[in-house]
């Protein structure tokens, strides 16, 4: 049974390898085995990045919790992924694989939003392009299996989280089954996983068989088809999820409820009474509750959501409805048909790391620097981090097109401010080339540190995908004074010049508090401040879960207000997505007129990529909309999928590039504003072309650019990801059974 309470990670009785110490670095090689003294690796992780010994690095953070609790932890960094050679060099892991592509999922990180192979590679030496294979946690594991059949394998990270149920993939364009048939794993850990890493380490060290730990929170696995874990659970379809109506109303934890009283009963004309007990609410409740844990949600099949936009879009709808950790689900989903037909299984998502736990977690003893085997290589993702500092993980924005909430979830997991300052310190005695500025103090989101719902009742309950939009929940504390005082300790530390927030700054939240703003602009802004609008129009808004301009407007009036108090000049850097779902070119067109009335001239743009999993992306494969009930017959979302519509949507975010002129004078003429081209500042563009530009920019021509954006044009045969440097790394029977029944939400006729 899936339990709310969590055990403590410090809470273990460390493995007897604990005598061995611990390692200046997790080695990667026999011979610093070695010279540690190893016959052999407990645990053997296996990563497409460099090795950079920071808790900013995924394979490094798990390494060292790993090592924390006794275990002997070898790494294999970039291996050869042509043979199995390369996977042995270590030897034969005692207890299992850990395999995991690293800090961006694979395909993103090679790849462009326009499909195109990527020149460089931010987490690789010198930015060496190649390095890793495309769906790397597939290729890994397949070579862990060949050089070590027997040994246990698990898959994780932000790649396996993201692919852990049936998903779009924009790069094959089409719907792939889960990552953990295609990898053979057998267990996948989704999210931070910290919490079930650790169990599943000790309980294999005891002798426990991996194919019988069905109990880890944050795992999934698969089962035969009607596989339970006991017989008090039952299953439940998806259409019990997702029903009309409001989804996530507020229940009331202080309500009052009635003693149960006793009656007298008697059927009429009899004088013999029995006595009846009336079941209270809390009763009820608790009834209620105890067969909510032991119910799973049958998600419709992989065969059933690549068949059917519907089906996808009402499965994204409810894998998402079922996330909270308080309240969420165990969830299914058949692959396959007939007798080849086996069951995906996912517990519940983990328990959050308390503050005492996250302290614990960075406060291990790392390097603070790349693996020595790499000499004096580059590492770009490292140059950007270095002298950075995570204060926390988790975002309750829900911003559809992010997968910040699918991996790391919706509650904030802060550290303690004695944590915080001690990183700083850290950095300033340890870290070469360190000086006295602090280029980061943020995580997914700069200001969202220490906020939580109200009251831990409301929070285990809750169901909604935002605690922001469409607007801030009224149980959310949204209090900056934590954040202020980390930010005054921080910059009052001897050695330290200046502190600089570069996370994305949440300005819906910070405009509550006109102090932090103060704070902010006053002493933590270096002349330039990231936000993130992404648009300026409800339409494409509304599909992103992201706030009006009214809120953008009245964080720049604190902003320039605070600034000029300051005796500073300094800017704000607003960031928007081009052809994102429920975009028009209308739409577009109004954000080039809003960029050019203020003086915006936009040199990097970035336009929509579907990354698996994300709730945008549902839209765009689908053009349904799984922010609400989805039906055969439910709204429709406009999408741009054709090159030269994408091209057309990123133009207007650079209406100011004479590159882009020609394609945008066509468009607004095909659009009925020609009153927009001339020489006047009403105008957006001009009528005449400089020599030497424009050609170059248009594309072949395929057919005439009308203002829709439905899908009209197939999908290119190449596509697009986020920047090769995010801006912050993310800190793991044979029995033959029927096919499965067609789905109630199908549109498809017949079985």
């Amino acid at each position: 049974m899936m339990t709310t309470a969590a055990k403590p990670l410090t809470s273990y009785r460390k493995y007897w390898a604990q005598r061995f110490g611990t390692a200046p670095f997790l080695p990667m090689s026999r011979a610093e085995m070695d010279t540690l003294g190893w016959d052999e690796c407990d645990i053997i992780l296996v990563t497409g990045d460099a090795y950079i010994d920071h808790p900013s690095f995924g394979m490094a953070l798990v390494g060292r919790l790993l090592e924390a609790q006794g275990f002997r932890v070898g790494l294999i960094s970039q291996p050869d992924w042509h043979s199995a050679t390369d996977f042995k060099r270590l030897g034969r892991p005692k207890l299992f694989f850990g395999i995991t592509a690293g800090n961006m999922d694979s395909m993103v990180n090679r790849y462009t939003s326009d499909r195109k192979i990527r020149s460089d590679d931010a987490y690789t030496p010198n930015a060496a392009a190649d390095r890793r294979p495309d769906r790397a946690v597939i290729v890994y594991s397949q070579r862990a299996r060949e050089a070590f059949p027997e040994v246990p394998l698990v898959i994780g990270g932000i790649e396996a989280s993201l692919r852990r149920i049936a998903h779009y993939d924009y790069w094959s364009d089409k719907v792939r089954r889960s990552i953990l048939p295609h990898a053979k794993a057998d267990l996948l850990l989704f999210g931070n996983a910290e919490r079930a890493l650790v169990e599943l380490a000790h309980r294999l060290a005891k002798g426990e068989r991996i194919g019988d730990i069905r109990d880890l929170r944050g795992t999934a696995f698969m089962v035969a088809p009607g596989w339970l874990p006991g017989p008090e659970w039952t299953a439940a379809e998806s259409t019990t999820v997702d029903t009309p109506g409001a989804v996530h109303p507020h229940p009331d934890p202080y309500a009052m409820e009635p003693t149960a009283p006793t009656v007298k009963a008697a059927t009429a004309g009899s004088e013999n009474a029995s006595i009846v007990r009336i079941i209270s609410r809390a009763e009820r409740l608790a009834a209620t509750k105890q067969a909510r844990a032991h119910t799973a949600i049958r998600l419709p099949s992989h065969e059933q959501v690549r068949d059917d936009p519907v089906l996808y879009a009402h499965a994204s709808r409810t894998f998402h409805l079922e996330s909270n950790p308080g309240n969420a689900r165990a969830l299914i989903q058949a692959h396959g048909e007939g007798s080849s037909r086996r069951d995906l299984w996912l517990n519940p998502p983990p328990i959050p790391l308390t503050t005492e736990e996250m302290d614990h977690v960075f406060g291990l003893p790392y390097a603070r620097a790349p693996h020595p085997s790499y000499g004096d290589a580059r590492i770009p993702a490292w140059e950007m981090i270095r002298f950075s500092i995570n204060i926390m993980r988790g975002c309750f924005g829900g911003c559809t097109f992010c997968s910040i909430t699918e991996h790391e979830g919706r509650i904030i997991q802060s550290r303690s401010e004695a944590s915080i300052l001690q990183e700083i310190v850290d950095i300033r005695d340890k870290t070469p080339g360190f000086t006295g500025v602090i280029s980061d103090l943020g995580g997914p989101t700069a200001n969202m540190y220490r906020m939580a719902c109200k009251d831990p009742k409301i929070e285990s309950s809750c169901r909604r995908l935002s605690c922001v939009y469409p607007g801030i929940c009224e149980n959310l504390n949204t209090d900056h004074a934590p954040l202020i005082s980390v930010y005054r300790k921080a910059r009052a530390l001897p050695g330290i010049k200046k502190i600089l927030i570069s996370s994305g700054l949440r300005y819906d939240l910070a405009v509550r508090s006109p102090e932090y703003v103060k704070e902010l602009v006053t002493h933590h802004v270096g002349g330039y401040l990231k936000i993130a609008p992404e648009h300026s129009q409800e339409g494409p808004l509304s599909k992103m879960m992201k706030p009006g301009m009214d809120s953008y407007e009245r964080f720049k009036q604190m902003f320039d207000k605070f600034s000029k108090e300051a005796g500073k000049e300094q800017y704000l850097i607003p960031y928007f997505i081009a052809a994102h779902p429920g975009t028009t070119d209308e739409d577009m067109l109004e954000l080039a007129l809003w960029l050019k009335r203020n003086g915006f001239r936009l040199d990097q743009v970035q336009t929509f990529l579907p990354t698996p999993l994300a709730i945008a992306t549902a839209m765009w494969h689908t053009e349904k909309n799984p922010l609400r009930k989805v039906t055969a017959d439910s709204e429709t979302v406009d999408v741009v999928r054709g090159g030269r519509q994408r091209k057309l949507h990123k133009a207007f975010l650079r209406y100011h590039d004479a590159e882009n002129w020609p394609l945008l004078r066509e468009a607004l003429k095909a659009m009925g504003r020609a009153d927009l081209i001339g020489p006047g500042k009403r105008h957006l563009i001009p009528a005449w072309q400089p020599v030497g530009t424009g050609a170059a920019s248009l594309p072949h021509k395929t057919g005439p650019i009308t203002h829709g954006t439905k899908r009209s044009t197939p999908a290119p045969a190449t596509r697009r990801t986020a920047p090769a440097v995010p801006a912050k790394p993310a800190k793991g029977t044979s029995a033959h059974h029927p096919a499965v029944p067609r789905h109630p939400l199908s549109r498809r006729k017949g079985g």
